[in-house]
């Protein structure tokens, strides 16, 4: 069973997703979008990323890194020079960054690439920390 992974973004990433998914236009062009469209959801004890990375050689142009509970993905898409009638692909360095789960284990990590998607998996440890009240002390009197 899979469930869609549920986080906090910032507005400003969910304007520029809005706009590119109900733009007449790329954005992508115009350098306001991301160039690498993902998906995340939660499958049974681990947190899945999946990224479009169409054409990209994994072992020298993605870089996949966590710091501070922050996975990021970075690359290049290098341009072949060859004489075009038609560019609409996009080259040029990217990157996409999302914050993990709680519970995310970022030392047990492990990512496939295959048919143009890089896939990104982090075990998470089944159960979250309980909530709990913290009691306030009063002082003197």
């Amino acid at each position: 069973m899979t469930t869609v992974a549920r986080r906090g973004t910032s507005p400003m990433a969910e304007m520029l997703d809005w706009l590119e998914s109900n733009a007449p236009v790329n954005l992508h062009g115009v350098g306001l979008a991301p160039y690498v469209r993902v998906e995340d959801f939660m499958e049974e004890d681990a947190y899945v990323l999946r990224a479009e990375v169409p054409g990209i050689d994994p072992d020298k142009d993605i870089e996949v890194s966590v710091e501070n509970d922050m996975l990021t993905i970075r690359g290049e898409r290098r341009e072949e020079t060859k004489e075009k009638n038609r560019r609409e692909f996009h080259y040029g360095s990217f990157r996409r960054t999302v914050s993990l789960p709680k519970g995310a284990e970022p030392d047990k990590i492990t990512a496939n690439y295959n048919d143009g998607v890089l896939e990104v998996r982090v075990p998470t440890r089944g159960e979250e920390a309980p909530s709990m009240r913290i009691p306030i002390q009063r002082s003197g009197s």
